[in-house]
């Protein structure tokens, strides 16, 4: 899953040699009848993807750009690079621009401007203290430079700066920034250097598919025939998704960013000031030549454009900045820098930036096949060389060196119909430079699905999270007699308590789990299971019986994970995680055997799901149905069509918190019929509901790894699951390369780790130390109430992963002692399950 990033040699390494001539520039205006890629879209992200593309080897490529390069939303961007980020995978992008940014002049001979003062990003509040601290672990692991610093360091940085009221800073030197439009035509040019060929002045009008599965991209300059097609339209991108049956949601938000008249303060420096990143002004302050330059993210009353589609005769547009909603902002900068505030404002900049429902851009398959996103990235310059070169590694090898499952196109769904993509990406625009505490929810267009038990939850007292879409209860401070409302941090906050209570309740009496944001799919006909075993890396259950299945990628990684439950000859039924809805279903077509008599159906919106675990559950259910639910006619992993409390449910004897109990999955019409039954029949059992926050605990406690800690950068046994990988059972997707694999040593474990953490739970980044070398990274993490202490999924260097391995993690910036386990930390033997 992570991998330590060395730039050695050429900063772009890869197996294809570059000419060593230069190859001259195909005229501006050439359009060739075919060609393997098109690349629509010439910002800083289509740049990237085509000049990544050519340095993988694959020059047979042509860009097409509507207008002139960059004139969209990367002409007028700041152009910063900062490492100030939460994750491995951002953290290696970023450390990868930094590099590739000042590269690029020496390659291609094209100025990018690149400028290097570090940047300082203040907090004042515990709260962003945690946060930025946090960052340390990933710094480390990735090799960034990244310090904590305190309130004298800054002024001696940035003595123009008030740091009054700063407690401390976290110092990243290698930050900078770089003039976009050179960083793009620098890559255009890499790229063309190499035999790739761009046209501008040239817009696309339609994309067509051919019976043999190639692409026709119309243009006003001709008509190309191509394999692959990429999605790098930026502002254009759902215009251009639309032409093959597709959305991106996301909106055209409006950024703006003012430069001053030049101030003495600062041109009588002898040095250039860092960037100061500050979510009290809700923005950054830099140096611009001798002025100053301030960004400010609206938090209320942002905007977006273009509700009805971006008009093509649109170029280079700005708009007029509006005084009303930022000038509270723009107040405290001055404050923050007062050398600023006596000046005139002799330039702004307001203009429209992608912003996704997530803030996340979009990078990968689409679900058309061969029709590639790079696309909704809010900050192109910054992620532009990063997503470029992992899209190249995807299109050309089939995997990534990175995992940028955060990214995957195909991650929200069937996008509504109106306005939702604009409305939640404005949303998530107002939250850039808000402190991103864990399990803060953004409540717009909510709910946008739930589920007929949601308006009973309610009354309960439940407080929600959103999964693919999907309402699902988090905790139910009702329940404690709490107010009913969310409480969230980095640290142990108010529901901590109540949800030890939820955690009881399933360990010593029975309690109700809402799971319905599964994907679900039933694959039917004869030839269903022969099908299906082409694809798995284990053994098919047998009828009547459940497996936990693991599909590989064609490179032998990890795909994705799902229970396979065979409920009749010619009927699996298939549960997966409910983000990967599209990406499996996805998979499972393109990998299904052809010839074959087996047809995939996707229920995902058809059936809910409600588990009940707990050492009660079987005298619960016995209650309301009539169907044998003794180890000897129902044991643990088996499953039967019975009927509950009246409603037709397919009863599994599975669940993912470690106690005897069943997942019951019930047509949608039935589902609050069933879980107003099983209440009412528990009451005496004192029957609790049982929220997300405490499920993710006993699952630590358990040691089940999620989607979070097996991902596609990792084969499976790196990520701990190899029991599950049958290499003797015949010949499926990945069989050969995995083999391959095994012959190499490998980079990876997925150690299972006991913290003695007090203050909070590891959730995943956090740093794994040996003395004061990382030697690994956190995948996800959890507080055990039973037995009262944290746990942590962390990928390691395989010789520290060994049970009993003595390592420390890393939280908030302090060692916590942590050691590798053996087995799971509750009920290892399975005895609870099988009671």
């Amino acid at each position: 899953m992570y991998h330590n990033e060395v730039v050695v040699g050429q900063l772009y390494r890869s197996s294809f040699q570059p000419r060593q001539e230069p190859v001259l520039a195909a005229p501006e205006q050439a359009v060739p009848d075919r060609t393997r890629v098109v690349v629509i879209g010439g910002g800083i992200v289509g740049a990237s993807v085509l000049y990544h593309l050519a340095h993988e080897g694959w020059i047979d490529t042509l860009l097409v750009e509507k207008a002139e390069f960059t004139s969209g939303s990367t002409w007028h961007a700041a152009g910063q690079v900062t490492h100030s980020v939460s994750s491995y995978t951002l953290a290696s992008m970023r450390k990868y621009a930094t590099h590739l940014y000042p590269a690029l002049e020496s390659e291609t001979g094209v100025a990018t401007s690149w400028h290097e003062p570090g940047s300082l990003r203040v907090a004042y509040e515990p709260v962003e203290v945690d946060w930025l601290k946090g960052q340390l672990g990933v710094a480390s692991y990735a090799g960034l430079e990244m310090d904590w610093v305190g309130p004298d360091f800054i002024a001696e940085r940035h003595p123009l700066y008030d740091v009054e009221r700063i407690v401390g800073a976290i110092w990243t030197p290698r930050d900078g920034h770089v003039d976009p439009s050179g960083a793009t035509n620098a890559m255009l040019t890499g790229a063309r250097n190499l035999g790739a060929r761009t046209s501008r002045r040239n817009r696309v009008l339609e994309i067509g598919r051919r019976a043999d599965g190639e692409w026709d991209v119309v243009t006003e300059l001709g008509t190309v025939c191509c394999e692959h097609v990429v999605n790098a339209a930026g502002c254009y991108a759902d215009h251009v998704a639309r032409m093959v049956g597709l959305r991106v949601p996301m909106a055209n938000a409006l950024h703006a960013y003012l430069v001053t008249e030049p101030a003495p303060e600062i041109a009588a420096l002898d040095f250039e000031l860092p960037v100061m990143r500050d979510d009290y002004i809700s923005g950054y302050i830099r140096q611009e030549q001798a002025a100053g330059l301030i960004g400010i993210y609206e938090q209320v009353d942002a905007e977006a454009v273009w509700h009805d589609g971006v008009p093509w005769e649109v170029e280079n547009p700005l708009f007029p900045i509006d005084y009303d909603i930022i000038g509270d902002r723009l107040v405290r900068a001055f404050e923050c820098m007062p050398c600023l505030e006596p000046l005139g404002i002799r330039q702004t900049i307001r203009g429209a930036i992608t912003h996704t429902p997530d803030g996340e851009a979009m990078l990968g398959p689409s679900g058309v096949d061969n029709f590639w996103m790079a696309c909704g990235a809010q900050v192109g310059v910054a992620d532009g060389p990063g997503l470029g070169r992992s899209l190249a590694e995807w299109m050309v090898h089939g995997e990534t060196s990175l995992s940028v499952r955060g990214y995957d196109a195909r991650r929200f769904g069937y996008v509504p119909d109106g306005e939702y993509g604009r409305e939640k990406g404005v949303e998530d625009y107002t939250y850039r430079h808000q402190t991103p505490v864990p399990g803060l929810e953004h409540p717009l267009l909510r709910p946008l699905r739930a589920t007929p038990c949601h308006g009973r939850q309610v009354e309960h007292g439940a407080v929600f999270t959103q999964v693919y879409g999907w309402e699902r209860p988090k905790w139910f401070p009702g329940a404690a007699g709490l107010p009913t409302e969310d409480v969230v941090g980095f640290r142990h906050v108010a529901w901590f308590e109540p949800v030890r209570a939820e955690a009881r309740a399933v360990r010593e009496r029975v309690g109700i789990m809402d799971m319905t944001a599964f994907a679900k799919f039933d694959l039917m006909g004869p030839d269903a299971a022969e099908a299906l075993d082409r694809l798995t890396a284990n053994r098919l259950p047998k009828v009547g019986r459940i497996g936990l299945n693991y599909f590989l990628t064609p490179n032998g990684r990890v795909e994705g994970e799902m229970t396979v439950t065979s409920l009749g000859e010619g009927h699996l039924y298939l549960v997966s995680a409910a983000v990967g809805e599209l990406k499996d279903r996805e998979y499972l077509e393109a990998h299904l055997p052809v010839g074959l008599d087996a047809v995939l159906h996707t229920a995902s919106e058809e059936i809910g799901v409600l588990s009940v675990a707990g050492p009660r559950s079987r005298d619960l259910l016995a209650r309301c149905t009539d169907a044998d639910l003794s180890n000897g006619a129902f044991p643990w992993l088996s499953a039967l069509e019975i009927e509950v409390c009246g409603a037709p449910v397919r009863a599994l004897r599975v669940g993912f918190v470690g106690e005897l109990g069943w997942e019951l999955h019930v047509p949608m019409e039935f589902m609050l019929l069933l879980y107003d039954g099983l209440w009412e029949a528990g009451r005496d059992f004192g029957v609790a509901d049982v929220g997300h926050h405490a499920v993710n605990s006993l699952r630590m406690e358990k040691g089940y790894r999620t989607s979070r800690d097996m991902t596609h950068d990792v084969d499976p046994v790196e990520a701990g699951i190899g029991s599950f990988v049958k290499r003797d059972k015949g010949d499926f997707v990945g069989l050969e390369a995995l083999l391959e694999r095994d012959s190499r040593p490998r980079r990876w474990a997925s150690a299972y780790l006991k913290v003695a953490c007090d203050v909070a739970e590891c959730r995943g980044g956090e740093g794994v130390f040996v003395g004061d070398r990382a030697v690994g990274l956190v995948s996800s993490g959890g507080h055990g109430y039973t037995t009262n202490t944290g746990y942590a999924f962390a990928f390691v260097d395989p010789k520290r992963s060994v049970p009993g391995t003595k390592l420390e993690v890393m939280v908030f910036g302090d060692r916590y002692s942590a050691e590798v386990l053996g087995e799971a930390a509750y009920d290892p033997g399975n005895e609870r399950l099988r009671s």
